[in-house]
């Protein structure tokens, strides 16, 4: 079907939530897609960096179909393959930097997306305050963070222009500025009391790529430890190696959560997402307290088993480290670029007033680019995690001819 039949169709029987862009994409491999034209296009955005092993990675496709075949969904009444391993992959990969002397079992519980993992996240602190620490409620989240669009992440998102047209929404979060030391200090000795978490990103991706400061991230940790509240590290675009060597974006800052939100990356794009707590704040939860008809399904277990052996096994964040590196010093060279930041692979870069970003986007269509922008002069870059130095250049070069 034709991406002008598409667009007529989508334009009367879907809701008007997405503002699309003007391409139809029916194939892709590694990092490339291709349209209904059989154009191709080079892919920096990766599903919202949800497709971290590339499009239709083998070991994917192989794990998915063969699950498929056998067994589709059976619901959580029932033990299946593969549930456990993962759960057993993901405690080893949180574990990843911690003293082995020093490292416990974290429990999962699997959901859909990452907006669900973090409901389950703030869900899960309330109900750990309510047994170790009283009526505590309130989670702290920080100024231009993102945490999903279910009513509650988006009471934990504190972006106004989001949540304006939906208040009132659940009560229960306050806010604070990112790397502001004193700001989050001051929030602990007026409200540490009624306070069971801080939920933040270690790098904010929505709002452009803004990692927090090594200094702030430890200093939330050690607030919570002091005032018996909980860490919540939302690692849904910054974890599964994004940032690079390291599994996880709170192990680059030498800090250890008490949960962590996953989705995104950790199934290569099939709908997955989990939290994960250590063994003690998993007890909280009891059969009952939460649940969800589709999380850990058979395929989604099977997606997130071969993505999280692959990763592993190709040395993904390796890759990341060298490749991210090598991508920040590339778009730093461009002309109208003020500004880059970035871990791994998870950069973005600043233009000046000449640049309008979002139009960058669109003409990147015509130079065989897919492209985000995150805000007016903002492009920011998700590719899959087995981007090459071959793609970042053909990415500056395709920028440099739409810059000129």
């Amino acid at each position: 079907m034709s991406l002008a039949e598409q667009m007529a169709l989508e334009s009367s029987y879907l809701m008007g939530t997405y503002a699309r862009k003007p391409v139809e994409l029916v194939r892709g491999e590694g990092m490339r897609v291709f349209d209904d034209e059989s154009r191709a296009y080079l892919d920096f955005v990766s599903g919202v960096g949800a497709v971290s092993l590339g499009h239709c990675h083998p070991a994917v496709v192989e794990a998915v179909s063969a699950q498929a075949s056998r067994l589709i969904h059976v619901s959580n009444y029932y033990y299946i393959e593969g549930r456990g391993q993962v759960g057993g992959l993901l405690s080893g990969l949180l574990n990843a930097c911690i003293d082995p002397s020093e490292r416990a079992s974290w429990k999962s519980f699997f959901a859909n997306s990452g907006a669900e993992a973090n409901e389950c996240a703030i869900k899960l602190a309330r109900l750990w305050a309510k047994k170790n620490k009283g009526e505590a409620r309130i989670v702290v989240t920080l100024d231009k963070g993102f945490h999903g669009r279910t009513l509650a992440t988006l009471a934990a998102t504190a972006q106004p222009a989001k949540q304006e047209a939906f208040k009132p929404l659940p009560a229960g979060f306050v806010h604070t500025p990112p790397n502001d030391v004193s700001a989050l200090e001051q929030l602990f000795a007026e409200q540490g009391d009624e306070i069971c978490a801080i939920m933040l990103e270690c790098v904010q991706g929505e709002s452009g790529v803004h990692p927090c400061t090594s200094e702030y991230l430890r200093v939330a940790r050690r607030l919570a430890t002091e005032h018996r509240a909980l860490l919540i590290c939302d690692e849904i675009q910054c974890g599964m190696y994004r940032c690079g060597t390291y599994p996880f974006g709170f192990q680059h800052f030498g800090i250890v959560p008490d949960i962590v939100t996953i989705a995104k990356g950790v199934a290569s794009g099939f709908p997955t997402g989990m939290c994960a707590a250590r063994e003690d704040v998993a007890a909280a939860f009891e059969p009952g307290d939460h649940g969800s008809t589709f999380g850990g399904s058979c395929l989604a277990v099977a997606a997130a088993k071969a993505t999280i052996e692959t990763l592993e096994a190709i040395d993904a964040g390796g890759n990341a480290e060298a490749v991210g590196e090598y991508l920040r010093t590339r778009l730093a060279e461009l002309p109208h670029v003020v500004e880059v930041r970035g871990l791994g692979l998870m950069c973005a870069c600043d233009f000046d007033e000449m640049i309008d970003a979002g139009e960058l986007v669109i003409r990147g269509l015509g130079e065989g680019l897919l492209l985000n922008s995150t805000g007016l002069r903002t492009l920011r870059f998700l590719p899959p995690l087995v981007c090459s130095r071959d793609d970042v250049d053909a990415l500056a070069e395709g920028l440099k001819r739409l810059l000129a």
